[in-house]
């Protein structure tokens, strides 16, 4: 096999491979010697197929199958021959398939670079400094009591955050419409669901009154045979109701899953200072990658990897938007500049994980698997799935190692 690599940029190569020609005719008359035992031609019984017979049915078919086989398994002979490390799937470029002739083929891909990361010694990187308050906690607790909040009837005008019950007519023109009218509505108020101003005349009123209101559909109305149009409700308010909020009580710490109001302050006080945590972290390594990338501002990145990344990216947004079934093909230019920063991030972390010998911790790696585990409701299960599946351990680890990586990178800065 003769092979030679021509360099198409700092980064870019093109390999062109030649195979002995007998090679690729020994495995052709092997396939066609064990087609003819079993092949079915009309006219002959099977397996007493002539072997010329098969050879001219089917040879440009098999020489062209093997030359596929062959060229994938070269491919990787040659590129160790060679000791070049592809970045992305090498793209083959068929030269010369042709009986009794040498297979001639050429692989076009990129190459990771050598290069030697710039680590952040006498790097200063701001970190954040916050605590959680005992007001903090008592502004957590409090939201929770609003989103269990039930609704009361009270025989007052109606006030913003309220739910009206309401009856109503709407007519255009004089003439009512399809969807125009309802018994037993729900309105909350400031919710700001309905037009423009038909929430805001329910305010002041009280159970029993009628309001006529003259309002007007948006022009961008989501019905195309109103938009833009005047419209007249008639509107009778059946019921006025009022935010119950549950007692802070054990009652309520119950309904939460925790047996009583000083446990639940705890358990919110012990979430809210791990998310604050997490948060500084996050902060903090963001700001230790930035300086990451601008201190290896000149690497060279493989394009192939970035338009990989890109491809990535936008399927994952591809399928946020339910598997893109308003047919929407967003750009790729959107996706560029976080592929990029990204690929770079993973090639100089990668050699500052080789150059530097840091193994993933074993310890770590169950600490973290068991921290994700404890929100659900069986922690034992969830951590042990995460050991019987492969994908989601090698996650776990990934997400180790990298905050391995930032530690040892910002025992390098200030």
């Amino acid at each position: 096999m003769q092979v030679s690599v021509e360099a198409t940029g700092t980064l870019g190569r093109r390999m062109t491979v030649q195979v002995p020609a007998d090679r690729i005719d020994q495995e052709v008359q092997n396939r066609l010697m064990s087609l003819s035992r079993n092949a079915r031609i009309a006219g002959f019984r099977p397996g007493k197929v002539p072997f010329k017979v098969v050879q001219q049915r089917y040879g440009r078919q098999v020489h062209l199958e093997v030359a596929g086989d062959v060229m994938s398994s070269t491919l990787q002979e040659a590129l160790q021959q060679q000791n070049l490390r592809p970045a992305g799937e090498p793209k083959l470029e068929p030269r010369t398939v042709e009986s009794g002739k040498a297979l001639e083929y050429v692989a076009v891909f990129d190459v990771y670079p050598d290069f030697e990361p710039t680590t952040l010694a006498g790097v200063k990187i701001e970190k954040p400094v916050a605590t959680v308050s005992d007001q903090d906690v008592g502004n957590m607790l409090e939201k929770l009591r609003q989103q269990r909040a039930g609704w009361e009837a009270v025989d007052r005008a109606v006030q913003q955050g309220d739910q009206v019950t309401v009856d109503f007519t709407g007519t255009i023109d004089g003439a009512e419409f399809p969807g125009g009218s309802g018994t037993g509505m729900t309105v909350e108020i400031g919710s700001n669901r309905l037009i423009k101003g038909f929430e805001e005349k329910l305010v002041g009123s009280s159970t029993g009154a009628e309001i006529n209101m003259d309002l007007r559909f948006p022009d961008d109305y989501h019905n195309a045979d109103v938009a833009g149009k005047p419209v007249q409700f008639k509107v009778k308010i059946v019921r006025v109701s009022a935010p119950k909020l549950p007692e802070f009580d054990d009652a309520f710490a119950q309904s939460l899953g925790v047996d009583s109001i000083a446990a639940l302050r705890e358990e919110v006080s012990k979430n809210m200072r791990r998310e604050l945590d997490q948060m500084i972290q996050s902060v903090i390594k963001d700001r230790a990658f930035d300086q990451l990338l601008a201190r290896n501002s000149s690497l060279e990145v493989p394009a192939s990897l970035i338009n990989d990344e890109v491809d990535r990216l936008a399927n994952e947004s591809h399928q946020q938007l339910g598997g893109n079934k308003q047919n929407v093909k967003l750009p790729r230019h959107l996706f560029e500049d976080r592929a990029r920063r990204r690929v770079t991030l993973g090639l100089i972390i990668g050699e500052l994980i080789k150059r530097n010998g840091i193994q993933v911790d074993p310890a770590r790696v169950r600490s973290t698997v068991e921290s994700l585990a404890a929100s659900y409701e069986n922690p034992e299960e969830v951590v042990k799935w995460y050991y019987e599946n492969r994908d989601a351990l090698t996650s776990a680890q990934s997400l180790v190692l990298e905050e391995q990586v930032v530690e040892w990178l910002l025992g390098q800065a200030q």
